[in-house]
């Protein structure tokens, strides 16, 4: 079985790529892609196939996709323009014939209000009106998003968000890939929807508490408003689309939208997911 993994540059493709090759499949079947092949050196060394591509070009999807039984469509990062990316993908996967397509996606997608939510329930429809057997890991939110608030602990001792007490089942990258890499290479997914979320929903004081230990000093956590959380972000430089997007991100975290609630990804992965202060570990 010939496999295609898009986004091999970025952490979570690599991973799956990794997580392939320790479940048994044969390098020289991966095909692993992305913009940098520099960032692929790694995989081609150990054998694996790598090939360029953008999405904005349908020739370099064409000739990626070419002979590959299933691709693993991980979502584009360019926020804005993913629906476009994502809807040429599946075009070339059914010219090049491609017979099922595993997709990242986001919790609750189909009804969620997560700002993230659009451009990923429209990748979903448009993958479901393909007619290609699909796959879809809604995951939820990964540990190693909070790499700047490790940093932040360690200067300044704070964990600062206007999250209120709203809960994150966060896992770790590497839990996420390996359930990629489970529904690659088992049968039974086509046309399951999977909602993928850490084990344990933590909240502010249970990181500020998981900080602590990480970085070998107390950490308090800081809940401020929405108001008051722009006013810091703005001070500290950042541009107004960043501001706006993680203060909207910690509302949707104060409404629960990232509180997980399924185990479905410490079924798939055969073990409890990685709890949070490993995961900040692993980033410290």
């Amino acid at each position: 079985m010939s496999i295609v993994v898009t986004g091999a540059t970025g952490q979570l493709g690599h991973l799956i790529v990794e997580h392939l090759i320790n479940r048994g499949v044969a390098p020289a079947e991966i095909t692993a892609v992305g913009r940098n092949t520099a960032r692929l050196a790694d995989l081609a060394a150990r054998g694996v196939r790598t090939a360029v591509i953008d999405y904005t070009d349908p020739a370099s999807l064409a000739a990626a996709f070419t002979g590959a039984d299933v691709l693993m469509l991980v979502s584009g990062s360019e926020v804005g323009q993913r629906v476009a990316q994502h809807t040429n993908a599946i075009t070339a996967a059914i010219a090049a014939g491609i017979g099922r397509i595993v997709y990242t996606s986001a919790p609750k997608a189909d009804t969620s209000e997560l700002i993230l939510a659009p451009e990923h329930k429209a990748t979903e429809e448009a993958l479901h009106a393909s007619g290609v057997p699909v796959t879809v890991l809604r995951n939820g939110w990964y540990t190693e998003n909070y790499a700047a608030a490790v940093q932040q602990a360690r200067d300044n001792g704070v964990y600062l968000t206007s999250a209120g007490g709203g809960r994150v089942a966060s896992a770790s990258r590497t839990d996420y890939a390996e359930a990629a890499a489970v529904v690659l290479t088992t049968p039974g997914h086509e046309n399951v929807t999977y909602e993928l979320a850490g084990d344990v929903a933590w909240t502010g004081t249970d990181m500020a508490a998981a900080l602590t230990e990480v970085v070998g000093r107390p950490v308090v956590f800081s809940a401020v408003s929405p108001d008051e959380h722009t006013a810091i972000l703005t001070g500290a430089g950042l541009d107004g689309g960043t501001v706006g997007f993680v203060v909207a991100l910690d509302g949707n975290t104060r409404d629960g939208l990232l509180a997980g609630g399924s185990t479905e990804l410490a079924t798939l992965i055969g073990r409890p997911t990685t709890p949070l202060i490993e995961g900040l570990r692993a980033i410290a």
